[in-house]
């Protein structure tokens, strides 16, 4: 088939600057290239990091940027605001989507797959015959969305990342035959495969946990150094944040990171920031952990970290929110409800695992032995499938 693939219009493809849902598409084009499954054009803003990507040289995979940044590009987007007014998407996607459908408009493709921007097609079915298919990672097609019949009509067929956000979907037509279930995976060789230097030293006799993702209030961090606040006297144990507030940007800093660095403040050397960390990297850091805790308190589709916890064969402790429960199982992993009680709950968690090596040994085994259901081959080989006719 020739597909076409329209991103997000934020992060570019290759993911140099991060991004689950850009990672996951470096999965299946790398998938593609080893293959030779499909012609892809992919449309991706642009970076500088991108011109010397390898995955440039691809026969069948084919990127075409466009660029969005730069004081000319700005003063271009405004004009585009200006003229066009409110759309369905902030100005500087719709810049981007418009920049694409000039391109589009020229080929002829048999699918073109939407990236997590369902209302891409509000504009697509007017300019091409080719299957739209969406491929939603968030609750972005719901009876909650503005226009939600119209774009929802206009899908051949959609793929979501958990039963959970299928759920959502069929808000809007629960006779729904349409939506699948395609479940993210991650790289397992690149969390098996740990060098020997610690990025970090910590003592021999700490307990470390360890927390990674985009630090903000719905992902349940502050919760989780109130848990430990709790657990003051048990002075070695110590918990590692790894991340930002906003992708591939370690320095960017908002009201909410003040407010949890000063929640922070009193632990002291107990907690530790990395800011952002490059995904390669990534793996180095969970090794050094003992527990991984994700305690998201919003309805997280399917993060991405639980699966790396569990590829690094950890113990988790994570909530029973959006799409968590189809990742983990209560042998390896600690479900608990966001209620009033989720800080309590926390610090129990964490203590229970502290005082009981011999559970954390049978939950890793665990965590590892469940991490072979969500390998990236499994996953691209499963995401191909489900576009076929």
């Amino acid at each position: 088939m020739k597909i076409a693939i329209l991103t997000s219009g934020i992060l570019p493809v290759p993911a140099v600057q991060g991004g689950a849902v850009e990672t996951l598409v470096d999965f299946y084009l790398d998938y593609n290239n080893r293959h030779q499954l499909h012609d892809i054009t992919v449309y991706s803003v642009w970076h500088p990091a991108v011109e010397t990507h390898p995955a440039l040289q691809s026969a069948v995979n084919h990127y075409i940027y466009i660029k969005v940044d730069g004081w000319w590009k700005k003063i271009k987007k405004k004009v585009y605001q200006a003229s066009h007014g409110k759309e369905y998407y902030h100005y500087t996607i719709e810049y981007y989507l418009r920049k694409a459908l000039q391109h589009i408009r020229t080929q002829q493709y048999d699918v073109i797959l939407i990236e997590n921007r369902p209302g891409y097609a509000l504009k697509l079915k007017d300019v091409t015959d080719a299957r739209l298919v969406y491929h939603l990672h968030n609750e972005k097609l719901s009876t909650q969305v503005e226009r939600y019949q119209e774009i929802y009509d206009a899908a051949s067929s959609i793929l979501t990342v958990s039963d959970y956000i299928k759920s959502c979907v069929q808000t809007i037509n629960p006779q729904d035959t349409k939506t699948q279930t395609v479940h993210n995976g991650i790289d397992l060789q690149a969390f098996r495969q740990i060098p020997a230097k610690r990025p970090i030293e910590f003592s021999t006799d700490d307990f470390l946990l360890v927390y990674s993702g985009r630090v903000n209030r719905e992902k349940g961090i502050m919760e989780l150094v109130e848990a430990l606040a709790l657990l003051k006297e048990y002075t070695h144990i110590k918990l590692l944040v790894i991340g930002g507030s906003f992708y591939g940007n370690a320095t960017h800093d908002d009201p909410f990171m003040r407010e949890l660095k000063a929640k922070a403040a009193p632990l002291q050397d107990r907690i530790i920031f990395t800011g952002f960390i490059p995904y390669a990297n990534i793996p180095s850091y969970l090794s050094m952990a003992h527990v991984a805790v994700i305690p998201s308190v919003w309805d997280d589709p399917f993060p991405t970290t639980v699966l790396e916890a569990q590829a690094m064969g950890l113990p988790i402790i994570t909530t029973r929110r959006g799409g968590i429960p189809e990742e983990v199982t209560e042998e390896q992993a600690f479900l608990l409800p966001t209620d009033e009680h989720l800080v309590d709950n926390l610090a129990k968690a964490i203590l229970d695992l502290y005082e009981h090596p011999e559970k954390r040994e049978q939950m890793g085994k665990a965590s590892l032995e469940r991490s072979k259901l969500f390998d990236k081959e499994t996953y691209a080989r499963n995401f191909f499938k489900a576009l076929e006719p």
